[in-house]
């Protein structure tokens, strides 16, 4: 195993990144830092504040029942254990590609590229889902497509202006949700049919005796579907990772971005679930298609808000997993002999343009192809399959590189893999055939390279 020296000081701010291959073919193409604190965590939050907030909690439910609380601690630490490995990776390889570049870097660059392709197709996927469920809150049926698509070009070429024009829509975008969701919990919180008793009897507690209740219809399968359905919502941190190469001062900027993005959603989260739990209850949560919009009432201005926060709650998200695909194809074109067209950073906005807009063109296809929200169950398996070859990258980091203890990685790969096989088997099947072909076609391009 090889490891690369540590990243230049940050008191150099509009230096190059330091490479994480030495020989890569296309030693030229660098993005400019530009993202600070701020910016980071607002991306991150706008990469996790998306539709799962309005839209998990009722499939969860479904699955963990009363135990849903449980199962939406587990996804936090999940997250959090994740989380942490990407900021100590980050911290040490500030440049594009997430996991790609540190797992090329850290350990084996066959491992980086199944981890980044894995990574790009699993997202692509989710990309063209996330357009199409902003139409549905958006418009009628029969307009989703095209508005899907006109989405996805928009959020594109916004995306292609440069990073600063990203995070500035980013931020009103998440300030609009965040405003949104304060008042549709007002409304949840003063309304008739909340109850915090509703609560107390789906959740673990000491009765006036002394002893632990807890609720009825525990299923240790069901709690782990659930966080596994949960836990995407969570999962918009690595996009900070992502753009590691234009975030300044990356090894004080990146772990505190992520850590403070994803506490915030956490928190966020864990007070939606209480109000909505305190409305619905378990058992009529579960069968909501739309609990957000349930649990405000029947008032028209208020399910119109419920749409327009969700909208926007996707094109947030869009935002952030746009750039960092797009971020993530650049960094693979980089270090290739075979896609070198992608590397190409524009002069003027200093953005990688044509990686950008090849996830654009996959995202449209899919969506044109017909609703593929069928696919998100092998989208989440194949990026718990990268996060758990994100732990295993930074359990082998050492000394100065070193930001968290050991068991936190440890913790993460073991709950990443039981989360993965505990999705649908039809996703686990076509994320395991995939990922075998991903390696396959890495290993015969290797062995052609010179």
């Amino acid at each position: 195993m090889t490891t690369q020296p540590p990243p230049p000081p940050d008191s150099t701010p509009d230096r190059p990144p330091a490479r994480t291959s030495a020989a890569s073919p296309h030693p030229g193409a660098a993005l400019s830092r530009t993202l600070g604190l701020g910016d980071a965590v607002i991306i991150g939050l706008g990469s996790m504040i998306g539709a799962g907030i309005f839209a998990a909690l009722a499939p969860a439910t479904a699955e963990a029942g009363s135990w849903v609380f449980l199962a939406l601690a587990l996804a936090a630490l999940v997250a959090y254990c994740n989380a942490t490995s990407s900021a100590q990776l980050a911290a040490q390889y500030p440049t594009s590609g997430g996991t790609y570049a540190y797992a090329r870097a850290q350990l084996n660059p066959s491992l980086g590229l199944v981890a980044g392709w894995g990574f790009v197709i699993g997202k692509t996927a989710s990309t063209a889902a996330m357009a199409l469920t902003f139409a549905a809150y958006a418009a009628g049926e029969a307009w989703q497509k095209p508005l899907a698509v006109l989405a996805l070009l928009a959020i594109t070429t916004v995306n292609t202006l440069g990073i600063s024009k990203t995070a500035r829509m980013t931020r009103w975008i998440v300030l609009s949700v965040l405003a949104i969701l304060g008042v549709l919990l007002a409304v949840i919180a003063a309304g008739d049919e909340f109850s915090f008793g509703v609560i107390s009897s789906a959740a673990s507690r000491i009765d006036a005796s002394g002893n632990l209740v807890v609720p009825a219809g525990f299923d240790l399968f069901g709690v782990l579907q659930a966080a596994g359905i949960l836990f995407f919502a969570f999962a918009g941190y690595a996009r900070i990772a992502t753009l590691g190469e234009e975030v300044r001062e990356p090894r004080r900027t990146i772990p505190r971005a992520i850590v403070t993005a994803l506490a915030i959603t956490a928190a966020l989260y864990a007070v939606i679930a209480v109000a909505v739990m305190g409305v619905l209850g378990p058992a009529q949560l579960a069968q909501s298609a739309v609990p957000l919009a349930e649990a405000v009432g029947r008032s028209t201005w208020a399910q119109a808000l419920v749409r327009v926060g969700a909208a926007l709650a996707c094109l947030g998200a869009l935002l952030g997993l746009a750039a960092g695909l797009g971020r993530t194809i650049f960094a693979m074109a980089r270090d290739s002999r075979h896609f070198g067209f992608l590397a190409h950073v524009g002069e003027r906005f200093r953005t990688p343009a044509r990686a950008e807009f090849l996830v654009c063109a996959a995202a449209v296809v899919l969506v044109l192809l017909g609703d593929i929200r069928q696919a998100i169950g092998f989208s989440s398996f194949g990026v718990l399959v990268y996060y758990a070859i994100t732990n295993i990258t930074a359990f082998t980091q050492t000394g100065a590189q070193r930001l968290y203890p050991r068991v936190l990685q440890v913790l993460g790969l073991v709950l990443c893999l039981l989360l993965a096989f505990t999705v649908s088997g039809q996703a686990v099947l076509v994320g395991a055939v995939l990922f075998v072909v991903i390696a396959a076609v890495v290993l015969v391009l290797r062995r052609r390279s010179p």
